[in-house]
């Protein structure tokens, strides 16, 4: 599968950052309530159904809260919908009903994207995250690189507010529109790190995710067309109009789609390599434009 399963736990870094603020013993007794929903949870199938219900006490504010939480992750949406946050990168990243969950294997292509921004220090990198969902990979560029001036930006109005509240707080500006479309024309030439996160699962294969994904999860964000690549063909044809000498272009892919992206951007002028995370099992494209590079036409 191109994109790996909504995990039965936070799909980043939300249980350490969790276990990290409740220090249970494994020896310990276990709480009564903790007790039920480890009952629930596991009726329901859940895999990870104590640090889930670790998860879920940690965040509920009332014992009726958790309640709720619990019956509400039974019934089948991600437990990051139920919590309201995804841990990624260190950081609690806010996410609801409707938008696609940051998975772990995204914290690569964060974290190839702050490396490169860090590079164009002192001066402030121009980045900008094209299908930026809740904002997460923005988020944790702007954490990592404050002085960096960034734009992100989605199709899915869902998103968009989510991204806001994500990105707005930590001075990035988050716009709505068909990639591209949405940014503003003065950008054009001016980008120094250029993120993609575009949906990659093949249209026949979006039926055969898990249920969270599949029931819960915006199909914009999941259907990458016939062969999961239509939005990053798209994205490295644009590229080289919008990137500034230099700049570089970053797209999550599959393993198996990797030689299929790296053609389209070597056709779209860019020059391409491929970074495997072996801990992740995630690969990142970037594509770079030249320095001496003019401007495209067209």
């Amino acid at each position: 599968m191109p994109v790996p399963p909504v995990s039965s736990v936070p799909s980043a870094t939300g249980i350490d950052s969790a276990s990290a603020e409740d220090p249970a013993s494994p020896d310990a007794p276990v709480p009564p309530q903790l007790a039920v929903l480890v009952a629930r949870l596991r009726a329901a199938g859940c895999v990870f159904a104590e640090d889930e219900a670790r998860l879920i006490l940690a965040t509920a504010r009332t014992p009726d809260e958790a309640t709720a939480m619990a019956v509400r992750r039974a019934s089948g949406p991600p437990l990051e919908h139920v919590l309201g946050w995804a841990g990624f990168l260190g950081l609690r990243i806010a996410v609801g009903p409707g938008v696609f969950v940051p998975r772990r294997r995204t914290e690569f292509l964060a974290s190839s994207a702050v490396a490169l921004a860090s590079r164009r220090l002192p001066a402030p990198p121009v980045v900008v995250d094209l299908c930026c969902g809740s904002g997460a990979v923005g988020a944790a560029v702007l954490t990592a690189v404050p002085g960096a001036a960034l734009v992100v930006s989605d199709i899915d109005p869902t998103a968009v507010r989510c991204a806001r509240r994500n990105v707005e707080p930590l001075g990035g500006r988050v716009l709505t529109g068909d990639l591209f479309d949405a940014l503003p024309t003065a950008l054009r030439g001016r980008v120094d790190v250029l993120i993609a996160n575009v949906p990659y699962v093949p249209s026949n294969e979006v039926a055969l995710l898990p249920g969270e994904a599949r029931d819960h999860e915006p199909l914009v964000a999941l259907d990458g067309g016939a062969d999961g690549l239509d939005v990053l063909r798209r994205v490295a044809v644009g590229a080289p109009h919008w990137l500034g000498p230099g700049g570089v272009l970053l797209v999550e892919t599959s393993e198996t789609q990797a030689p299929h992206a790296v053609a389209a951007f070597r056709r779209a002028g860019l020059g391409a390599q491929v970074r495997v995370c072996d801990e992740t099992q995630a690969t990142v494209v970037l594509g770079t434009r030249s320095a001496g590079a003019g401007r495209p036409i067209g």
